[in-house]
């Protein structure tokens, strides 16, 4: 799809993040051209109007429940896509791989990773969202609710090898995975911490002891960084027995059942800038430290290098559903999928890909509570010369015992700034 040009006589108000391409990527696939849902900005909305009217337009339109469908109705076992052979359950893909004894390297595990297959587009209605709330839009929560339950249909798993991310010079002679380098060259790394968070499970003290740690990690890990600032956090436990509820005005993320078994990125092009942005200016959704800079600070403070990362530590050694990462120079040329998610008073961006056989994935088999594996989800950085994201997803483990726990562990977002 396009640029989109500036054609409106009456210019947003809104912060617009100027449209940005890595060198060699192609555009990505997005609506409006892949320009930010802030130039569509009406009384302070950042564009969210116009977003759920999108959402609702494309609904109608009809290309993903035909997609559904057509999944639906395949018949089981191996199906042939341009992307590959990829398979409607995790169990069917496994059998794949053992059938035609795909092999990892030492260290390594072939298995199933779920990729979307769908070039479109997609909306997300988040579960905060007032409509879901709203007695008079029933009919759209009830499209919706439709539409949540389709897209899964509309993934499809596919063979992948993850070789050991701590053997990473093995693969990139000279790259040690602890160094920045690696994260500048792959868009992951690994940072050791032993933390002083004695519960996890408790937001306010995770934000009172984890965060600062975490700020002081980045700032040690990365030559030249000046500032860092943790902004929020997600606890996954599949088997926590407490209480998991949500309070976003509490800061309280709540803790998840579940994995994101999804290939995806939280960030692009746009939503690096305009999240950076609505933290430092707005404070918004800030679960850390407040910071409080003026637009003209702002400005000052992004025209330098700044980048999105996410940290993931265990509480326990990871048996089962690990974390798994991949690097950026297999998919640098590729372009990625938007997935717009629908806040009150916002619209985030993040992304998806379609299968390559040739993405170089990583994994850290047995992590333990003192790993911090690291990925990058931004940099502003566009001339190529270094990563601009990494993606990542949530897998079975084959290879794991069948009384294996699932992971425990809490994910930290961060900006870093040069």
């Amino acid at each position: 799809m396009s640029q989109v040009e500036d054609t409106r006589d009456d210019a947003p108000t809104a912060y617009v993040p100027p449209y940005e391409l890595t060198k060699g990527q192609p555009a990505p696939i997005a609506a409006h051209g892949g320009r930010s849902y802030m130039y569509f900005d009406e009384d302070g909305d950042a564009g969210t109007a116009k977003a759920e009217k999108d959402a609702f337009e494309l609904i109608k339109k009809g290309n993903g429940h035909a997609l559904t469908e057509k999944m639906k109705n395949a018949p089981d076992g191996p199906i042939e896509t341009k992307w590959g052979v990829g398979f409607k359950t995790q169990e069917e893909c496994l059998q794949y791989i053992r059938d035609n004894n795909i092999q990892a390297p030492d260290g390594g595990v072939a298995l199933p990773l779920r990729y979307t297959i769908h070039e479109e587009p997609s909306y997300s209605i988040v579960s905060s969202n007032a409509l879901w709330e709203d007695p008079a839009r029933q009919d759209d929560a009830d499209l919706l609710r439709r539409e949540e339950r389709e897209t899964g249909a509309r993934n499809l798993f596919f063979p992948q090898v993850l070789r050991d991310a701590r053997r990473i010079g093995e693969y990139h002679p000279g790259l040690d995975p602890r160094t920045p380098e690696c994260m500048d060259k792959l868009g992951v790394s690994l940072a050791h911490l032993e933390s002083e968070c004695q519960n996890f499970y408790d937001a306010h003290e995770v934000e009172r002891v984890f965060y600062p740690e975490i700020e002081k990690l980045l700032l040690e890990f990365f030559p030249g960084a000046t500032d860092a600032l943790v902004y929020n956090h997600d606890v996954f436990d599949k088997d926590y027995q407490g209480d998991r509820t949500e309070n976003q005005d509490a800061k309280i993320p709540g803790v998840n059942a579940g994995y994101a078994y999804i290939v995806h990125n939280d960030l692009n092009d746009n939503s690096g800038r305009v999240r950076c942005r609505e933290l430092l200016t707005k404070n918004l959704r800030n679960f850390g430290r407040e910071v409080h800079y003026t637009e003209a600070e702002a400005d000052e403070k992004m025209s330098r290098r700044f980048m999105s990362i996410n940290l993931a530590k265990p509480m326990e050694t990871v048996e089962q559903n690990p974390f798994v990462l991949c690097a950026w120079p297999s998919f640098a040329d590729q372009p990625y999928i938007t997935n717009y998610r629908i806040y009150d008073d916002r619209v985030g961006e993040t992304t998806r890909f379609t299968h390559r056989k040739d993405h170089e994935w990583y994994w850290f088999p047995q992590q333990t509570k003192t790993e911090v594996s690291m990925l990058k989800c931004y940099d502003s950085i566009t001339d190529g010369s270094v990563s601009r994201w990494s993606f990542h997803s949530a897998c079975v483990d084959p290879t794991a015992p069948e009384d294996a726990r699932c992971r425990k562990n809490v994910v930290v977002r961060s900006y870093v700034f040069f």
